[in-house]
This record gives structure tokens, C-alpha cells and sequence, in this order.
């Protein structure tokens, strides 16, 4: 869901096995010859025939996702007899990423992982795909969603690839909508969204017992609003922490008097795992809230029956909205051999071609890679019947490009502590942010 989500629908898996031999130990299997003991004349052997290169693939997905993934797996294996992918389930992103640091000191690597890292692609811990992409036909960088293909690149290199994105959209109760004679085609900015909210809230007895709109808890959904107002996390330079701008003060303190002071909207916070995410869910698909804001990749779980999907809207005078798409991207290991390198293209092209981005999105609701899957004969005869799926590839195309924290993480720790402060706790957003601005501006300074 998230970035910025959990990504909800990544399930816990309870255990797995490590295959002992990975595919940086493949690279060259090859088919020996036999020699005869007889005195005859020796006959000339037929040309001895490679085995297909056999290469891992590890991925932290569960659930419906991991079953998809399987089943691309299993199609491209089937495709073509070059290249046997074995995909090795991993927990989650953070498992994903704790295994491969493993395996990167031991030489034991994957050829293909999910996961990015820009500081370890500057250590060389990454393999540099430039060349691998040059030598596949018909890769068409020009179709990627460039937002999405951009993040995959380190100091003008590209070092990963985008399988698919991410970015967070507006999910709304139709029959609420209807009922107070409220149009989401006309809901053009958070202006109307909160008038829209304070319409549709039922208060009785001074207490909400139905919400006109559920943000979802943490600092996501506000960075998406700020930065869609002209807010910025850094200065043009990269020398100064600007989250105590106008902006920021403006927009954060709006969502704090719309949930405590107004009541309309409401979070659900804490928690085990993605518990507040799922409730947030709930109180829409069960009649106690008219809407949310949700990830892409949330329409698995939605009955759109019930629900309809919308872009994030913008502000008054300051246009359309400019929330966050963020690309989940899969990059090489430098210790793969180069025969196993070539085979994760080859894998990985096949991954985001049109028809495999397009059914990857169609049956995850997440947002496909390339836009020419617009135009995919299956996507376009999805999209009729669930014209949901297309909402967040729409966004993807005037989104945000993910916050790159340079101080490890430090700025976005700020974040999270100032916006529990907001939504939480009924702190003023200028107060807030102002601390979590001296907190971030230090940091900072160190590293610079």
C-alpha cells in the first residue's frame, strides 16, 4: 500500500528454506563429453549443448501476490528453454533485503532481487544494467513510466529496474456519495474534499458515528498533500530542511482540524502490523466511513460494488495533485556470474513487457510499468468493467518521485514523530514541525 504502505498485502510467510545453491554457482554447467576406451578411430562427437542457465530469484511477496508472481514464473520458464527461474520466497521487503546482505558476504547471491538499495548500488554491491538492456531486443526504455524508471538510476547509471509502482488513491462508498448528492468528478481539491467530508459526517449526541473521510495514520498521506500544495522536503540545494514551511505548517494543521476539532474525518493508529490499515479499510467497506486513502495495490481487498476509486486531489490555485508514485524495483547482484546476469534480463524484460505489466496490474491493482499497457487488449477489457484499475497509473503520470533521505533515514524518522504529534496527539502543526525541522536540519548537517 505504501510506500508507503505496508505494503498490506505482503503476508507474513512463517518460514522458508534457503536454497544452498544459488545461481552465482550456475553460471557454467555444461554438458562434458565422454571419451571411449576403445582402439577404433575416434568417432567426432555431436556439439555438446548447453543446459539452460538455472538462476534464483528472490521476492518478498505472499498472499494473492506471491501466487501471480508464481504464476509468471511458471509462464516464462514454459516460454522459452534458455533460462529456468526458481523464485525464492522471502518474508517481506525488510527480510529481503536482511537475507541478501547475507548472502552478498558469503558470494552466494540471487541473479535478481526485489529490492533496491541506491546506497549499496554506490558500494557495488549492484550490478550496472545499462549494457544487459542494450543487448535485449525491443526493450523500449522510452515506454517505462518514467517517474518509475528514474528512481532505478544512481549517478546516471541505471542499477535497477521498476516490476511495478505504487501510489496512494482515494477510495469512496459510492451510496454515500449519491446520497448526499455528491459528485468525486467534481472533487478537484482538498478544499472539496473537506466540504464533501463535513456533508457526508452523521454526528449525534456530539459524537461522529459516521466519518466523511479516513486519512490513513502516518506522515504518507500529509507528505502527498504537502508536496501537492508546492511544499518540498529539501531546498534546491540540499543544504536546508524545509518541512516548517508555510506549506507544511498550512497543510498538516488543516488534517489536525479535520480530525480533532472537526470530527469528520478520523485515523485508526497502532496496533499489531498493518492492523490500522485493515481497519481503516473496514470502516469503509462496512459502512462507518465514506471514503479513504489507500494504495494501488488496496484494490484486491475492495469490493467495487460498494467502492470507486479517484486521484488525490490538488489545492485551490496550485493545480492537480502531486502525491507520491514510488516504483518497486529489482535490481542484479554484482557477485552473479555474467551468464546469470543475462539470464535475470532476459527474466526481468520478460516481467515487464506490455502483456505481463498489464496482467500483473490487472490481477494486483498495482500500477503497470510501461504505458503501453493503456493499450493492452486484456487491460483495455479490464478496465471497462473495472475502470478503477486505471486511477493510479492516471496519478503515476503527474506523481512525485520518493523522498531520497541523505541522512539514512533521519529526516523521515522526524516525519513520523511530528505527524503522530498532528494526528495524534492534537499537537499544532507549527509546533510540531518546527522540532522535527531542528531535529532533521541536524542530521543533516552532519552528513553534509
Amino acid at each position: 500500500m505504501n510506500v508507503l504502505k505496508r505494503l498490506p498485502w505482503v503476508s507474513m510467510i512463517a518460514g522458508f528454506s534457503l536454497l544452498t545453491a544459488c545461481s552465482g554457482n550456475t553460471a557454467s554447467d555444461k554438458v562434458t563429453e565422454a571419451s571411449g576406451a576403445s582402439a577404433a578411430p575416434a568417432v567426432e562427437a555431436p556439439p555438446a549443448q548447453s543446459k539452460p542457465v538455472t538462476i534464483e530469484f528472490w521476492y518478498g511477496l505472499g498472499g494473492k501476490l506471491g501466487e501471480n508472481m508464481e504464476s509468471l514464473i511458471q509462464k516464462f520458464n514454459a516460454s522459452q528453454q534458455e533460462v529456468i527461474v526458481k523464485g525464492i520466497v522471502q518474508a517481506d521487503y525488510t527480510e529481503t533485503e536482511r537475507k541478501l546482505q547475507a548472502a552478498i558476504a558469503t558470494g552466494q547471491v540471487p541473479a535478481a532481487v526485489l529490492s533496491s538499495n541506491i546506497d549499496w548500488a554506490r558500494k557495488g554491491y549492484f550490478a550496472p544494467m545499462d549494457e544487459l538492456i542494450a543487448r535485449q531486443p525491443d526493450f523500449h526504455k522510452e515506454d517505462f513510466v518514467q517517474t518509475f524508471l528514474n528512481q532505478g538510476q544512481v549517478d546516471g547509471k541505471q542499477y535497477f529496474l521498476p516490476m511495478y509502482g505504487t501510489t496512494q488513491v482515494m477510495y469512496y462508498r459510492k451510496d454515500a456519495f449519491e446520497k448526499s448528492g455528491i459528485d468525486a468528478s467534481q472533487l478537484k481539491t482538498w478544499e472539496d474534499l473537506a466540504a464533501a467530508a463535513e456533508k457526508m459526517a452523521v454526528k449525534e449526541g456530539g459524537k461522529t458515528t459516521f466519518f466523511g473521510w479516513e486519512p490513513m495514520w502516518g506522515s504518507g498521506n500529509m507528505i502527498d498533500a504537502v508536496l501537492s500544495k508546492g511544499g518540498s522536503i529539501l531546498s534546491e540545494d540540499g543544504t536546508k530542511v524545509t518541512i516548517d514551511s508555510p506549506e507544511w505548517i498550512e497543510t498538516w494543521d488543516l488534517f489536525r482540524k479535520w480530525i480533532h476539532e472537526d470530527k469528520t474525518m478520523r485515523i485508526h493508529s497502532g496496533g499489531q502490523g498493518w492492523e490500522y490499515w485493515y481497519k481503516t479499510i473496514d470502516d469503509v467497506m462496512k459502512g462507518q466511513a465514506a471514503g479513504y486513502i489507500g494504495s494501488s495495490g488496496d484494490q484486491g481487498d475492495l469490493d467495487f460494488s460498494i467502492v470507486s476509486a479517484m486521484e488525490q486531489p490538488g489545492w485551490a490555485g496550485a493545480g492537480e495533485g502531486k502525491p507520491v508514485a514510488q516504483a518497486i524495483m529489482v535490481g542484479i547482484p554484482a557477485k552473479a556470474g555474467d551468464a546469470e546476469r543475462q539470464a535475470a534480463m532476459k527474466w526481468l524484460s520478460y516481467f515487464t513487457n506490455s502483456e505481463n505489466t498489464a496482467f500483473w496490474s490487472i490481477n494486483t491493482g498495482y500500477i503497470s510499468v510501461r504505458q503501453s499497457a493503456l493499450k493492452d487488449p486484456a487491460f483495455i477489457s479490464f478496465s471497462k468493467t473495472h475502470p478503477q484499475i486505471k486511477i493510479p497509473l492516471m496519478q503515476a503520470s503527474h506523481a512525485s518521485a520518493p523522498f531520497q533521505d541523505p541522512t539514512g533515514g533521519k529526516i523521515n524518522d522526524a516525519l513520523t514523530i511530528a505527524a503522530d504529534k498532528v494526528q495524534i496527539e492534537n499537537i499544532p502543526a507549527a509546533e510540531a514541525l518546527k522540532e522535527a525541522q531542528q531535529t532533521a536540519q541536524a542530521a543533516l548537517d552532519k552528513v553534509k
